[in-house]
């Protein structure tokens, strides 16, 4: 499983925050290995805010990289280091001068519209299944390197989510992703 940054200075591990299952990622970051990316999922949240000062502070002390998920204002007032798009966001997202650093891809659309978005990387999702994507069917080992081989034709960084443990982890890495990303995995 990925855990340090790859080569080019590329974060491995991603963690992700989530509404329901990890609202406030706080205190799983100091199980991450310095360089590695949290992306902060503010969807819905109260306290969006209040918890976005926190994982900053972290971060910063921490050495990891911080990325707001389809908030460009919310980045902003955070000083985060930039943008995770959604899918559904990669063609109207408003960055207000934060560079999207990585955007959600379920499929080829999605894929071929962040690199025309001018994004870094790629999360695609759901590899396997996921406890956040209920009853959703993975995409498999197969799919994925299809995806993974298109993506990287554009140029794209390239990084597994959903479903993504050790066994599974194993089954990728001859595939070469650039990492991987995660909830459930570090709770």
């Amino acid at each position: 499983m990925p855990g340090q940054k790859a080569l080019g200075g590329k974060p491995r591990l991603w963690l992700f925050s989530d509404p329901q299952r990890l609202p406030d990622p706080a205190k799983l970051l100091s199980e991450l290995p310095p360089g590695s990316g949290v992306v902060f999922r503010p969807y819905g949240q109260r306290d969006a805010e209040a918890v976005g000062r926190r994982l900053r502070k972290l971060t910063r002390r921490l050495g990891l990289i911080l990325l707001v998920a389809g908030d460009a204002r919310l980045a902003r007032r955070l000083g985060a280091d930039g943008l995770h798009l959604p899918e559904h966001a990669l063609r109207s997202a408003r960055r207000d001068g934060l560079p999207a650093v990585t955007a959600a891809a379920h499929g080829m659309i999605a894929i071929n519209r962040a690199a025309q978005a001018g994004v870094r990387g790629v999360f695609i999702s759901p590899v396997f299944a996921t406890a956040s994507h209920p009853g959703t069917a993975g995409l498999g080992p197969l799919r994925f390197a299809a995806l993974l081989r298109a993506a990287r034709r554009r140029g794209l960084e390239v990084y597994a989510l959903g479903g993504i443990d050790v066994a599974s982890w194993r089954r990728l890495a001859p595939l070469l992703p650039d990492g991987s990303g995660g909830i459930g995995r570090f709770n």
